[in-house]
């Protein structure tokens, strides 16, 4: 099982974690409420988990230009 982390705006790879002994206390998804997990977090069939996060260049992007947040995807 491994964890992919990608950017929600531009789909940017943001790394992964190859592990089978994976907690999900440990990885902080235990905070999230039932709404978020569903909207950040994707099961595939192969068993890996799709995180939906952000990368550092939409952050400062929506930071610069708060306007960007009414769109679903960003190109810089």
């Amino acid at each position: 099982m491994a964890l992919h982390y990608y950017c929600r705006h531009c789909g940017t790879k943001l790394g992964s974690i190859d592990s089978n002994a994976l907690d999900t206390k440990q990885l902080g998804f235990s905070h999230l409420n039932e709404e978020e997990r569903q909207d950040m977090i994707v099961y595939e069939s192969t068993g890996d988990i799709r995180v939906k996060a952000i990368c550092e260049d939409c952050h400062e992007s929506f930071h610069r230009n708060p306007d960007l947040h009414q769109n679903d995807y960003i190109i810089h």
